[in-house]
This record gives structure tokens, C-alpha cells and sequence, in this order.
């Protein structure tokens, strides 16, 4: 291995939700096959749920983990939940990781599972959940989480890690308390990185993993072409924690509030600024950002292939590794 390899995180790759199904199974076997070390799948409503989507990536693949990002703790009982996790970690030992966190606002609040205290619930369900993933008998009478000697029959004998799919201060202190570790969602560059691994807190063995939108080609200006679309939703209240540790976040949010068409403002991002909200360039651009963001605290980046073809992009993506 060369020297410039051993400074990387774990690089993985992101399944679109959108993907048609009959490219899932292929994308899946394609992301193994090409050597990337993990393979995320995500549950956003509407779209495909987390869960069989792991299950079926899993059973296609040889040695590829696959992570879950996220399940919502609003949308499941969690002593059902972990049936359902330990299942899959049961089936395919070692090779699922399980990402849980509170949902997006909006939809969590369309499917009426939104809880008056995020919070709270987000951690009486993970400690729920990881005590019954390890095979305990839990009791807990909780405002969120309500159990009754309730014990796994059949508990993995790998325990999957749950992260925490959280952002902001207090989430992120939370998942320092209760989880194995976390997930970042995109944007991911060194700054969010090294502030949100203080807002974790110091907790050994805690792993953090990234989401980036990503795009590799020879020529730069070509790889911030494909990765332009995917920035467009960037700027939204929500994405603040994001966007308040780079060095152009005044001028971003200026740009953001005078241009409400979000086409046109993925137009007018700045090159300099497409190079820090995505990992993007040229193979030793792409490698070179992959580092830095490790060094900052990041486990594993998670890349979101960008471009017309997902398939096309993989095989783009893996020339980092």
C-alpha cells in the first residue's frame, strides 16, 4: 500500500434512491466488485425502504458492507426494528452497519410521526435498540419507548453498529452518549467534519462516516459540471450547521437568499466553492479531498455518484481507491 493510500477513510459509495429497480441488484454487485468498502442505501419517504434494500444488496454481494442511512425512530417499534436488524446482521455477520436518527422533519411530519421531543426519542430508542441487538432483556417504561422484558430469541452473534443519522449540537452530543457512531449527511468537507467531531465529544471507538456528492474526470471543470445539479438544494435553513464552519458561508448564504431559483444558483456557485461543498476533480483532486477530510475526523466517505449514469460513475469513482 502506498503512503498516500494509507492516509485515506474507507471509501463508499451511496445507492440512489431513485435508481430503477432493476439496476439495484447490478449497482450493488458492481460497488463490490470494484473494491469500494462500504455500500449505503437510504430510506427517504416515499422511495425504498432501508431495510430491503440492505437485505437485498447483501445478498448479491460477496465482502461489501452495507450501511442503512437512516431509519427514522418515529417510523418503527423498536422492538420490532430490531428483529428486523438482527435478521439481516444474523444472515450476512459483520457486514451491516445500521444508521437511526430523527427523519427528516418534513416528511416525518407528513407520515405523522414526528415527536414533540426529537431528542428524547432518538435516545431511548437507540439505547433501547442496542441493548436488544446485544441479546439483553430490556424493560423500560420511557415517554417515547415503552418495553416489558422484551428479549431477542435469536440475537446476532456480530452486533451490528447503530450511528446516529443526527446533525446539530445537541443531536450530535447525543449520538457521543448513545451510539456507536455517526452519520454525516452531505455536505461533508474537513470544517463539518472536525465540528461535529467536537460536538461528539471524545468517545473512543466512534465512527463517523460522511456523505459527499462526488464526481471524478479529467477534466475539473468537467467533474464540477456533473456535481452542480446536486448542489442545488444546499442553502436551506436546515443545512446551516453545513455551511456555518466554511470560510465563505456569509457570501453563501447572500448568493443563496438572492437567488431562489435553484437552478440558477447551482449555476452560480463559484468553482472554488463546488470544490469544498463536494468531492470532486481529478483522481489525485478527489484523493487529496478524501484525505483531508479523514485527517478532520471522518471514518469512511460515503460518495453520491453524480451524473446521468450511476453505473458510468462507479466505475469514475473507483479509479480513488
Amino acid at each position: 500500500m502506498s503512503p498516500a493510500a494509507e492516509t485515506l477513510p474507507d471509501v463508499g459509495v451511496l445507492l440512489p434512491r431513485d435508481l430503477p429497480a432493476d439496476q439495484v441488484l447490478p449497482y450493488a454487485r458492481r460497488a463490490d466488485a470494484l473494491g469500494f468498502a462500504e455500500l449505503w442505501v437510504v430510506e427517504d419517504l416515499g422511495f425504498r425502504g432501508g431495510i430491503a434494500q440492505a437485505a437485498a444488496a447483501l445478498a448479491v454481494t460477496e465482502r461489501i458492507r452495507v450501511g442503512v442511512g437512516i431509519l427514522p425512530v418515529g417510523a418503527r417499534n423498536v422492538a420490532f426494528a430490531a428483529m428486523e436488524v438482527a435478521t439481516v446482521a444474523e444472515l450476512f455477520p459483520g457486514r451491516l452497519h445500521l444508521g437511526v436518527g430523527h427523519g427528516m422533519p418534513d416528511w416525518m411530519r407528513q407520515a405523522g410521526a414526528w415527536p414533540a421531543s426529537p431528542l428524547t426519542a432518538f435516545e431511548e430508542y437507540v439505547t433501547a435498540l442496542r441493548a436488544l441487538l446485544r441479546g439483553e432483556e430490556v424493560t423500560v417504561d420511557g415517554r417515547y419507548v415503552q418495553l416489558d422484558a422484551v428479549r431477542l430469541e435469536s440475537p446476532p452473534a456480530v452486533v451490528p453498529p447503530v450511528l446516529a443519522g443526527v446533525r446539530g449540537p445537541k443531536s450530535l452530543a447525543a449520538a457521543g452518549r448513545v451510539a456507536d457512531g455517526t452519520v454525516l449527511a452531505e455536505p461533508v468537507g474537513p470544517e463539518y467534519s472536525r465540528a461535529a467531531r467536537a460536538q461528539i465529544g471524545d468517545v473512543p471507538g466512534h465512527r463517523v462516516a460522511a456523505y459527499d456528492v462526488g464526481a471524478v474526470a479529467d477534466d475539473p471543470a468537467e467533474a464540477r459540471a456533473l456535481v452542480r445539479p446536486a448542489l442545488a438544494y444546499i442553502g436551506d435553513p436546515g443545512w446551516a450547521p453545513h455551511i456555518d464552519p466554511m470560510p465563505f458561508a456569509a457570501e453563501f448564504r447572500a448568493l443563496r437568499e438572492r437567488t431562489p431559483d435553484r437552478a440558477e444558483f447551482a449555476a452560480a456557485l463559484p468553482d472554488a466553492w463546488v470544490d469544498q461543498l463536494a468531492v470532486v476533480g481529478t483522481r489525485d483532486q478527489v484523493r487529496a479531498r478524501l484525505a483531508a477530510i479523514h485527517a478532520a475526523g471522518t471514518d469512511a466517505v460515503v460518495l453520491a455518484p453524480a451524473g446521468p449514469d450511476p453505473l458510468a460513475a462507479l466505475d469514475r469513482l473507483a479509479t480513488v481507491l
